[in-house]
């Protein structure tokens, strides 16, 4: 296991307390900035004191032992911090990778390694990967599955009823790998339109065709709904676009699980003329009002 703590100050991993401690005081004098102005001196330097402030701990240098370089994803550290980019702030970096507040001061701004490890001695890398899939409106409303490939792996994933467009959902163990253990794949779901139905939050509104006759007398007519088949009584003399309320037919409500409303909406099919029977024409022609 690589440990390159101590190349960078210049030890064996077997040194005692006092071959660190002499070995950071010789380094830290060489590349002081006020004494070293070459290139790269101050870097080098807050390497230095950041491998000090790691080994010259009892309980950090056990852990560092136990885990070595795997704390900077499997870079030797001196890769890591040029990797951060010029004018490196070590401190804030590795505050963050391993927590904590500080527990007194260095020569470079104090400790990054104060509060202690994360449960593995470091923080974990993140496992979990981002994806997004488009389903079909059918399956938003009604849930069912999903079918997905991505790595060169294909499976399946639940979709809820009534989910949402931009929500999220959680397939476990579908993300990265890292020493035994996987991350989570998390999928934004976009929703595709549909063709008839119109969806505002939990309602939903859909037109339906009835021919003029029934529009002018009345009747019954069977509508299917994404959910079921119904009837429905359509009074004399609807209307065009007149709406048509059907309760707990629209989309549920994940957190109250209540259905919305389904709306339909009349459209009124006009018959062709060369469809009718010429006495009936002239008999329109000559009763139906509008001169």
């Amino acid at each position: 296991m690589a440990k390159s703590l101590y190349e960078t100050l210049e030890v064996s991993e077997n040194a005692s307390a006092d071959e660190i401690k002499k070995a950071y005081r010789k380094l830290a004098r060489k590349y002081h900035p006020d004494v070293n102005k070459e290139s790269g001196a101050e870097d080098k330097f807050k390497e230095i004191n950041a491998a000090y402030e790691v080994l010259s701990d009892p309980q950090k240098k056990q852990q560092y032992d136990q885990y070595g370089d795997s704390m900077f994803g499997g870079q030797n550290f001196h890769d890591f911090a040029q990797g951060q980019g010029r004018n490196v702030d070590l401190d804030e970096i590795l505050r963050q990778m391993f927590g904590g507040g500080g527990f007194g001061s260095s020569s470079f701004g104090g400790n990054p390694f104060g509060g202690g490890f994360s449960n593995y001695g470091f923080e974990e890398p993140d496992l979990d990967l981002n994806a997004q899939i488009t389903i079909p409106f059918d399956v938003a409303i009604l849930g069912g599955k999903q079918h997905i490939s991505l790595n060169n792996e294909s499976f399946d994933v639940k979709i809820p009823e009534g989910i949402s467009p931009g929500q999220k959902i959680r397939a476990k163990g579908k993300g990265k790998s890292y020493q035994n253990k996987r991350g989570d794949l998390i999928i934004k779901v976009n929703i595709a339109a549909s063709n008839e139905y119109e969806r505002d939050e939990d309602t939903l509104t859909k037109y339906f065709d009835i021919p003029l006759r029934t529009a002018l007398f009345g009747d019954k007519v069977e509508i299917k709904t994404i959910h079921k088949t119904i009837t429905l009584k359509i009074p004399e003399n609807t209307k065009q676009n007149q709406r048509f309320r059907v309760k707990e037919l629209g989309v549920l409500n994940r957190k109250t699980s209540i259905r919305g409303d389904l709306y339909l909406k009349a459209n009124i099919v006009l018959p062709k003329l060369e469809e009718l029977d010429a006495s009936l024409i002239e008999l329109l022609k000559e009763k139906l009002p509008g001169k």
